[in-house]
């Protein structure tokens, strides 16, 4: 392959956020989508060929497709074992969060793509949120206090393997890591099972190994979606809505307990594109990835963590 040439471009799980894969890379210059797998043969083929692709609903047939590059967004007990396969048949691969379903899974993972000499991105697509990376430009020079995270909305009909720690949470959980360029230490949760059978809320306190405390509401059981960041620093307090992207600091404390405050420009662009798009030029120019192997795993170990799991 020339560098100039497509990356021949291949998508694992047909769902939702398989669906969304597809739909970007097919518009993206750089790569041709050409595979679409599913072992659900119809559903595979009514995605491929809204985006002109091939589906195939044999694994085999995946792996040997001479893809340059996959995206897997299949069940997360799945990741593992497809993602080595594809790894050790030379497949670039950008997996889906979580990492893994467990910790193994993501040491084999990352043990393979550096076996084998390929990249390994973890798709944690809300490091990509515009508005995070306002907020993290705004506080780029400033110590960190605290960071409040709120994700929370109705319960997702198509849940059902995982609870809101693994499907929600984990996004905070790298949110926090990624702004403090800290790794998390202390771990305090407080789960409920309300309406799901797995924890459908949960209340998560954390302390970093630089002395950041961060603390993150999620649940399943508030009847609309809301997703906040807010960062205190020790000269500024940035509030953050990761759905419209509107990012306000607060600062320039005043006696009477006043602050001046200003709107933060986010500029619109789709997260999932910019991830997509990183992936890309990481296989182009070897760069490390923005979200490596290694921060799947530190993530799935926090969240792990906070389901009574022990890090193995």
């Amino acid at each position: 392959m020339s560098q100039t040439a497509p990356l021949k471009a291949g998508v694992a799980g047909a769902g939702v956020m398989g669906r969304n894969h597809a739909r970007v890379l097919s518009e993206m210059r750089d790569v041709e989508l050409t595979h679409i797998f599913d072992p659900d043969a119809v559903v595979g083929r009514g995605v491929a060929d809204v985006y002109g692709a091939q589906a195939v609903s044999d694994l085999d047939a995946f792996i040997g497709a001479g893809l340059d590059c996959a995206v897997i967004a299949t069940p997360n007990r799945t990741h593992a074992d497809l993602g080595v396969r594809l790894l050790e048949s030379g497949v670039h691969l950008l997996v889906e969060k979580p990492i893994a379903a467990d910790l193994e899974g993501a040491r084999r993972l990352i043990d393979a793509a550096r076996a084998h000499d390929r990249v390994l991105m973890v798709g944690h697509v809300e490091r990509f949120n515009p508005a995070v990376e306002t907020v993290r430009r705004a506080i780029a020079d400033d110590d960190i206090i605290s960071i409040q995270i709120t994700r929370v909305g109705p319960f997702p009909p198509r849940m059902g393997e995982v609870g809101v720690v693994i499907d929600l949470a984990v996004h905070d959980i790298d949110i926090i890591r990624h702004l403090t360029g800290s790794e998390i230490t202390e771990v305090q949760p407080q789960l409920a099972r309300t309406r799901a059978e797995r924890e459908d809320t949960a209340l998560l306190q954390f302390r970093t190994e630089a002395g950041v405390i961060a603390h993150i509401t999620t649940n399943w059981v508030t009847p609309y979606k809301t997703r906040t960041l807010q960062v205190a620093t020790r000269q500024k307090f940035v509030v953050a809505d990761l759905i419209t992207r509107q990012v306000t600091e607060y600062f320039g404390y005043a006696a009477d307990g006043s602050y001046s405050t200003r709107t933060l420009n986010s500029w619109p662009a789709e997260p999932l594109r910019l991830e997509l798009e990183a992936f890309a030029e990481s296989i182009r120019t070897g760069k490390a990835p923005p979200v490596t192997g290694e921060d799947g795993l530190k993530n799935l170990e926090v969240a792990l963590r906070c389901l009574g799991g022990q890090p193995a």
